[in-house]
């Protein structure tokens, strides 16, 4: 039987010749012209405040500069990801980051001449109805741009990250292509790339999952001091920024980002303490089924079925546009297009970068999706989990730029929105209980993942700035803080961990956004949420699905709650349920399991 989708993405269509294309060579020569004409005239502009003609011509052309900027950084990161032995692709990645701390510079020129406005001249620019799309991030930015350093130090700064905070979160990369992992495969010796290696994780081979676990670590712990070095330096860095900024709370940078209080954070997190008794529970009725006394680390992704099925990548397809079609019409649509027009690039095959990803390309108002499928359920999860950041991005395409610029956590909301529905669909129609317990058990993984992993890796992160702030910490004293975190946070119930986690996590290298943890929480029990008002309202609750995903770059996550939904997110009630309808699948599995 002929495949219908290719497992590969196209990405000629969006520029020809990979990273020795012409056309993409042009694309940033224009955008490096068009970024240093505007920075240009911000520098010479003095320290007046500017006239509303102005400052409506530069947002425009800085708007500009930012969907093409996009354009450029989503390619290339798929060029590198796709292959990591590229070294054009990567030279093209520093070339990227160069332009991008050029636009950076430009932006916060710009944000300092929206801080000269008098208050008076302010609201009547704001006023203009050609403003109102973008309202929200033009007053975001006015007020962010007082509480940072004078112009000219923050484009130094920028100057400097090109090549030592982003160039560290780089070298990531670097060392993730030295790995190989040996592994025998069907009577021959292979070497098996990290994303390869990752996969096996999964597998329903209790032996095979051990032996991986193994190998893994030991690649790792053979990398420890190269990757120890890189996070101390990228610590390092944002802690002393953070220093000459005057920036006293760790915390200030990613809540800004996230545009959430401390709050909202603090009052998430005490409900997921709650949810640590449930799902040790169903922890230990998985290790049941599995044949151990207790869960390890390498068996939490693990199938409970002794055989598993593999779901071939048409199935996937079908599956996940079938489910999409129940909620959104439009949501199955988007995905018919991204298996149909080449948006998915999804070979198992070595060389890949480990993880999954969803870029936008907002010119070309398409989106790419990356990852490496090999048949398993949670493949099939991150396929539609990625998915959903898709049809997130199809619903804002047409705003201004500046108004899609929603943050991170509220991207998780829509994603994992989309296997909520995935997950939902199989389960009503699981005709055995061993399926239904399987689809149980992928949906408890998520709630462990969310609720104990992530929680593991916020506070691994947290205590270890407290620590760098005194001084760089050896290899050693990572695996101590990482094994800590991770005890507190799934409250001692597995019987292996992973002391080289904080090596091996692509998050904490990323530069883009600090603390890359507690949005994914946040957007899980959001989402949560979400499902529930969608089962209570049917069909009416769509329009306001696409409502409030439209309206994630010109809110704070506080009034997108209160306007879209009715709920306070600072008080811990609505968390609190939604923590409760996560782990209630807990109960429904240990009744299948007796």
């Amino acid at each position: 039987m002929s495949k219908k989708y290719s497992l590969e993405w196209n990405l000629d269509s969006l520029f020809q010749g990979g990273s020795s294309s012409p056309r993409f060579a042009a694309f940033v020569e224009q955008s490096e012209s068009l970024c240093a004409a505007i920075l240009q005239e911000l520098q010479q502009s003095g320290d007046v405040s500017p006239e509303a003609s102005q400052l409506a011509n530069w947002t425009d052309r800085l708007q500009d500069i930012l969907a093409q900027l996009r354009e450029a950084d989503s390619y290339v990161a798929c060029l590198t990801s796709q292959n990591m032995q590229d070294r054009r692709a990567v030279a093209w990645t520093e070339r990227i980051q160069s332009l991008a701390a050029r636009y950076k510079q430009a932006a916060d020129l710009y944000d300092a001449k929206l801080a000269m406005v008098t208050d008076s001249a302010w609201r009547e620019w704001t006023g203009r109805p050609e403003i109102a799309g973008i309202l929200f991030p033009l007053n975001e930015r006015r007020a962010f741009a007082q509480d940072k350093l004078p112009p000219a130090l923050e484009a130094v700064a920028s100057e400097l990250a090109v090549d030592g905070y982003h160039g560290w979160g780089e070298h990531y990369n670097t060392i993730v292509g030295r790995i190989t992992i040996p592994w025998e495969e069907n009577g021959k010796q292979v070497a098996l790339s990290v994303g390869q290696a990752a996969n096996k994780m999964e597998d329903a081979d209790p032996a095979v999952r051990d032996t991986m676990f193994a190998k893994w670590e030991e690649a790792w712990a053979a990398q420890a001091d190269m990757a120890a070095d890189t996070l101390n330096r990228l610590a390092g860095f944002r802690l002393k920024l953070y220093g000459m900024r005057g920036w006293r709370e760790l915390m200030k940078e990613p809540l800004l980002v996230n545009r959430m209080s401390q709050d909202t954070l603090d009052a998430m997190w005490t409900a997921v303490e709650g949810s640590i008794a449930p799902l040790k529970r169903y922890l230990a009725l998985k290790a049941r089924l599995l044949g151990k006394e207790q869960i390890g680390w390498q068996d939490m992704d693990a199938p409970i079925a002794a055989e598993q099925p593999k779901i071939s990548y048409d199935e996937a397809a079908e599956l996940i546009t079938n489910a999409f079609e129940q909620f959104s019409p439009d949501m199955a649509k988007l995905a018919r297009v991204a298996f149909e027009e080449g948006w998915i690039e999804a070979e198992d095959r070595a060389g890949k970068r480990p993880g999954g990803f969803c870029t936008t390309f907002p010119l070309g108002k398409q989106t790419r999706i990356f990852m490496t499928y090999s048949g398993t359920p949670g493949n099939v999860s991150t396929l539609a989990h990625e998915l959903g950041h898709a049809y997130h991005a199809e619903i804002v395409k047409d705003l201004p730029p500046m108004a899609q610029e929603y943050a991170m956590n509220v991207a998780e909301t829509a994603s994992t929105f989309a296997e909520a529905l995935v997950s939902d669909a199989l389960l009503r129609r699981a005709a055995t209980k061993e399926e239904k317990l399987a689809l149980l058990d992928e949906r408890l993984q998520r709630a462990v993942a969310f609720f104990m992993n992530i929680r593991a890796r916020f506070l691994f992160e947290t205590r270890f700035y407290d620590r760098r702030a005194s001084g760089m910490l050896e290899a050693s004293e990572l695996n101590e803080l990482m094994l800590q975190a991770q005890k507190e946070a799934f409250g001692e119930a597995l019987g292996s961990w992973h002391p080289h986690f904080w090596a091996s996590k692509l998050h904490f290298y990323i530069t883009d956004v600090p603390f890359y943890n507690f949005p994914y929480t946040f957007g899980y029990l959001f989402s949560t949420g979400l499902v529930a008002v969608a089962e209570r309202e049917g069909d009416s609750f769509r329009s306001r699905y696409d409502d409030l995903l439209r309206d994630t770059g010109v809110m704070t996550v506080e009034q997108l709650a209160s306007r879209h939904l009715g709920v306070e997110l600072d008080r811990p009630d609505f968390w609190e349920a939604a923590v409760a309808r996560a782990v209630a699948d807990v109960e429904a599995f240990a009744e299948l399991c007796e």
